[in-house]
């Protein structure tokens, strides 16, 4: 018996016109995003041509330090010759992307770390022109720094600015860049959390994280919304192997504005200083203390002199709000002071004895220490650059931190660690720099106690 096939095509048929019926009936009779647009759309391509002209590739080149012993991993060699004791330079080259925020002026954000001892910056445009970049100015507490294009002969595009404070979890995102060195890529993901913390330690700010493939070359690129606005700056990931796993990160728009215009306006970026120590609260600490709250940052100390002591800040007070913005922990308030400009003045609700109470404070500058380059002090120490450690709340340094330790070199052999705090030398305390240099000057050996992320280290050194 012959099959009759045409009834089954009508059925396909109108199944198609049903469904096309339905998505134009709900599209009338809704307001729909322009989001909720694209994603109807079979193609994001528009979006893409409109805002990857104004990301950028970046190429640097520099020179860093090396004094590699080809023994230097063996300890029967290292026994006969020792540490190399004369600094080398080797050059060295890397690389990121960018992003243009005034093709007028040649302005372009990217991270910190990507262009991190250069001495050359190149950026290349997605139709292949190629210019010559120098650094404005640059934050490592937030890992952004402003470019100025220095040869630029036409105007460029520039992306549009969005508002990273209304994104939310679940809104799609593309992210553009030149991972591995390669001409530009587009990945797209979600916004998969809000308000992750730095992965840094002594960084400013939260973080955007999205599954949008983010890798090595990413940085400093953009992640776009699909209005074609830049919500964040592409800057780390999450990885066991190096590679994407879906787990990355970039810095919040609205913070990359408030340096960049810091960096553009003022030359650099002059960080608030409160003046206090301060903790989280928990359950138990509340009942200890009688604080009915749960959430704020609690005051433990108050230096002296600070703007904290000159608003009436006191050890106990609980801060629950600063210029309208709640504060649920320490983490919180660390991020909003820091990412205030010196000689703000600052709205706070305080909880003391369990009655709000309005304080208003002008903020101190939290100074940022010139680094030193350790091979000046002394050549045992060649490849690390030191500065005068201030705990976060004190207004004086108590020890010496490694701010970089260059791969290959006497201190990287030595397996000091960038972030380490140098409180000793043999048994005598240093309290800063200037001791420090006093008495490792012309030393042939070194005995000096670290702390290491709070465990306690000693590292020994000779020539």
């Amino acid at each position: 018996m012959k099959k009759n096939n045409f009834l089954p095509f009508l059925l396909i048929i109108s199944i198609f016109i049903n469904v096309g019926v339905s998505l134009s009936t709900y599209i009338n009779a809704h307001e729909v995003s322009s989001e909720q647009v694209f994603i109807a759309q079979s193609s994001l391509a528009e979006l893409v041509d409109e805002s990857s002209p104004s990301v950028v590739r970046i190429a640097i080149r520099g020179k860093v330090a090396s004094q590699r012993n080809p023994f230097s991993d063996d300890p029967f060699f290292e026994r006969f010759f020792g540490q190399p004791q004369m600094p080398r330079e080797r050059e060295f080259g890397g690389g990121g992307s960018g992003v243009i925020v005034d093709g007028k002026e040649g302005y372009i954000i990217t991270n910190h770390h990507v262009i991190e001892r250069a001495d050359e910056i190149k950026v290349f445009t997605k139709n292949g022109d190629e210019y010559l970049a120098e650094v404005i100015g640059s934050d490592p507490g937030t890992d952004i720094a402003v470019l100025q294009i220095t040869d630029l002969e036409k105007t460029l595009k520039t992306i549009q600015l969005g508002d990273s404070n209304s994104l939310r979890v679940g809104d799609f995102a593309l992210a553009i860049g030149a991972p591995f060195g390669l001409s530009q890529t587009v990945t797209s993901g979600i916004i998969s959390a809000l308000g992750r913390p730095q992965m840094s330690t002594d960084g400013y700010g939260d973080s955007i994280q999205t599954d949008a493939a983010i890798n090595p070359g990413n940085s400093g690129g953009a992640l776009i919304n699909m209005q074609g606005e830049l919500v964040g700056i592409p800057s780390s990931i999450f990885t066991r192997g190096g590679g994407n796993i879906g787990i990355g990160f970039a810095i919040p728009v609205n913070t990359v504005k408030n340096i960049m215009n810091q960096i553009i306006n003022f030359g650099s970026v002059k960080r608030g200083l409160l003046g206090v120590i301060i903790s989280d609260i928990n359950k138990e600490i509340a009942e200890q203390l009688g604080i009915e709250a749960t959430k704020g940052a609690l005051i433990q100390e108050v230096s002296p002199d600070s703007a904290a002591e000159i608003a009436g800040l006191e050890a106990g007070d609980v801060i629950i709000e600063v210029n309208k913005k709640t504060i649920t922990n320490s983490s919180d308030l660390r991020n909003t002071i820091g990412l205030k400009r010196s000689g703000e003045s600052v709205d706070m609700i305080v909880l003391r004895n369990n009655k709000e109470l309005n304080i208003a404070a002008e903020l101190g500058e939290l100074v940022a220490q010139e680094p030193v380059k350790a091979d000046e002090l002394n050549s045992l120490l060649a490849g690390a650059e030191l500065s005068d450690y201030i705990p976060e709340g004190k207004v004086k340094a108590q020890g010496v931190i490694i701010l970089s330790v260059a791969a290959n070199s006497n201190a990287a052999n030595a397996r000091l660690q960038k972030g380490d705090i140098i409180y000793s030398v043999g048994r005598t305390e240093i309290n800063n720099l200037s001791e420090f240099k006093s008495i490792i000057k012309d030393k042939d050996i070194l005995v000096l106690r670290v702390n290491r992320m709070g465990r306690l280290l000693i590292i020994q050194m000779r020539k």
